[in-house]
């Protein structure tokens, strides 16, 4: 059952494929805003996985968040979702991002839950 409180996390280790440089995104060595979204998405998708129907999946939709510190290569970065609200099929997230040093980026992030079959055939 879908329930605000529902939590989980995802965990990336700074490579040189997850830099702006590598993504496109800037010029640095640094870790890439989308791929901090990317694992932010990730930490949502987790978070409500288990408590999904049969043949149910969800996707994003939005995404609202700052980057507000780099991280070097070589760091870890945890992401967290934490489901806000329920709304129907639509799921708010609060999301965030660690590091060593502490807060690289927040904000919130929103899914809906399809059903995976019906999702796929609009496909064409």
């Amino acid at each position: 059952m879908l329930e605000k409180g529902l939590s989980a996390s995802a965990t990336a280790v700074v490579t040189a494929a997850n830099t702006a440089r590598a993504m496109g995104s800037g010029d640095m060595d640094v870790f890439a805003t989308p791929a901090m979204v990317a694992l932010m998405e990730n930490a949502a998708m987790r978070a409500v996985a288990a408590a999904l129907p049969e043949g149910a999946t969800t996707v994003g939709a939005e995404m609202n968040c700052s980057h507000i510190k780099p991280s070097a290569l070589g760091a870890e970065v945890t992401a967290t979702a934490v489901l806000a609200s329920v709304e129907g099929r639509r799921l708010t997230f609060n999301v965030g991002a660690t590091d060593t040093a502490g807060m690289i980026g927040e904000g919130t992030h929103v899914r809906y839950v399809v059903d995976r079959a019906r999702f796929l055939a609009k496909l064409g």
